[in-house]
């Protein structure tokens, strides 16, 4: 009986061990590809796209930048993303832990609409804020709200905060109150608490929030298709443009490195906090 469940636990192991490795090829072969491409020449793709790269050609990153306006794509993207992190967590942090820690009155309330707006898709809701603001608009006869990057910001901000705040308020109600006591006893007030104790304690929790929500924000595409259309486009918008063009051009060299300078700012920040994402990820399930 106990040889048969080794054999079990064997094949089980085996079956986790392939079916991750197929995962994991399925998702570097693509990638290492894009990569290898967006460094070819055109002419290399007509003879056999999937050999390796004659040389480095780095024209096509100049090409990206300067004929298809990549470059401020890219400026865009990393004013609108790092504006919209500095807004979200700026509102969430102190909402999350006042949720956490105290009781109220309208707390069950707070946390019933924060709940309920975890299951409302911004997509189904961008054309009422496109309408929205393009009323505001028309209403101070002025041409602020769309197509505005600080304004895009803060739409995203709005509709990351009950994603958020639920994670951040889970993580905190996992912090022993004996800090906040001791910090009460050395003279702190609520406030400075929050500030210099318990938050310092959620940096993991709060890498999490921020490379989630990172991505959710660079690689945002109906939003800011439908709120910027004019000249500010983010990268994902510019990138389709980009596509739509080089294809048309057979100017493929080009098309594969914008793909690189969308993917190459999220891989480089997943690689700086791997370890404390996964911190993030385990220590918010355990209680004190």
């Amino acid at each position: 009986m106990k040889k048969k469940f080794n054999n079990v636990d064997r094949l089980y192991k085996v079956f986790i061990y392939v079916a991750l490795i197929t995962l994991a090829i399925s998702i570097i072969v693509p990638v290492a590809w894009v990569f290898m491409a967006s460094i070819k020449e055109n002419k290399e793709f007509y003879t056999n796209p999937w050999a390796l790269p004659a040389g480095f050609y780095f024209q096509n990153f100049i090409n990206a930048f300067e004929k298809a306006s990549m470059g401020s794509y890219f400026f865009n993207s990393v004013i609108s993303t790092a504006l919209a992190l500095v807004i979200l967590l700026v509102v969430s942090l102190p909402a999350s832990y006042v949720l956490a820690r105290y009781k109220f009155k309208g707390k069950r309330i707070l946390n019933t609409l924060f709940m309920a707006g975890l299951f409302i898709n911004v997509n189904y809701i961008v054309v009422p804020i496109f309408l929205m603001l393009m009323g505001w608009d028309d209403a101070l006869n002025i041409s602020f709200f769309l197509d505005n990057i600080v304004v895009l910001a803060v739409v995203y901000a709005a509709t990351a905060i009950p994603f958020t705040v639920y994670l951040l308020s889970s993580y905190f109600q996992t912090l022993p109150k004996a800090y906040e006591e001791a910090a009460l006893i050395d003279g702190c007030g609520y406030f400075k608490t929050m500030i210099k104790v318990m938050i310092p304690m959620a940096k993991p929790s709060i890498v999490t929030v921020i490379l989630f929500n990172f991505l959710a924000f660079w690689n945002e595409y109906i939003i800011a298709l439908t709120l910027m259309s004019g000249s500010n486009r983010t990268l994902p918008v510019g990138l389709l443009a980009l596509m739509q063009a080089s294809r048309g051009k057979a100017e493929y060299g080009m098309m594969y490195a914008g793909l690189v300078i969308v993917m190459l700012p999220t891989l480089i920040l997943y690689i700086m906090v791997q370890k404390k994402l996964t911190q993030g990820m385990t220590l918010g399930g355990l209680k004190d």
